[in-house]
């Protein structure tokens, strides 16, 4: 890690975790650079040595930094909200998701490839945020649905964690796959990260209205 202050420090890691989401909204995972992520920093590209040492790093950092928005948002909504029902939780919920495009990305497509080549330290730090983004819902779930016991929201944890890894290719096709999905004559319905989202909620808490 370079000298200087750590505010100068966030600052470049943010800077460089920016440009890696830029890019990241028109190209692929596999076709980004760090040669590219350089490009669009401020500073020279083998800085970014100093800081990641490889792409699945920045990917990661990037990963963690979309949980930290959604934790953040999923803490508001317990704090704002005094009572909800299963219908309006289920939709607000899913609004949370269809804000955080880029971190179901990142999750159905190239989780594994940033775990493998990240440093421990890295990783650890990641599995935090993901924990406190688990916390947030659990939290939600224990305000807005007393009768819910603490197996009943463990089951909707490990039924909705899982769900999220799914909800981007559900959502979301590239004109080669539907292309190829005529050609076989796949019938597919086109829904919505929030239809998708929240009709399965409802159905995963239907029980507790």
């Amino acid at each position: 890690m370079p000298r200087g202050s750590e505010k100068l420090t966030m600052e470049r890691k943010n800077e460089i975790i920016q440009a890696c989401a830029s890019l990241y909204e028109t190209m692929g995972f596999k076709d980004i650079t760090i040669r590219d992520i350089g490009e669009r920093t401020s500073f020279t590209r083998t800085s970014i040595y100093n800081y990641f040492q490889t792409k699945e790093e920045i990917f990661l950092a990037l990963l963690q930094r979309e949980y930290e928005m959604w934790t953040k948002d999923l803490r508001a909504l317990a704090e704002k909200e005094e009572s909800l029902s299963v219908s309006v939780f289920a939709s607000m919920l899913a609004d949370t998701l269809e804000k955080r495009k880029c971190m179901l990305k990142l999750m159905s497509m190239n989780l594994y490839d940033m775990e493998g080549n990240s440093r421990m330290e890295n990783l650890v730090a990641f599995k935090k945020v993901y924990a406190s983004a688990m916390q947030a819902v659990s939290c939600c779930l224990e305000k807005f649905f007393p009768r819910m016991s603490v197996g009943d929201i463990q089951e909707f944890l490990y039924a909705f964690f899982p769900f999220l890894f799914g909800i981007y290719p559900y959502t979301t096709a590239t004109e080669k796959q539907k292309e190829a999905m005529d050609i076989a004559h796949v019938n597919y319905a086109r829904y919505s990260i929030k239809e998708i989202t929240s009709s399965f909620i409802m159905k995963m808490l239907r029980s507790f209205e």
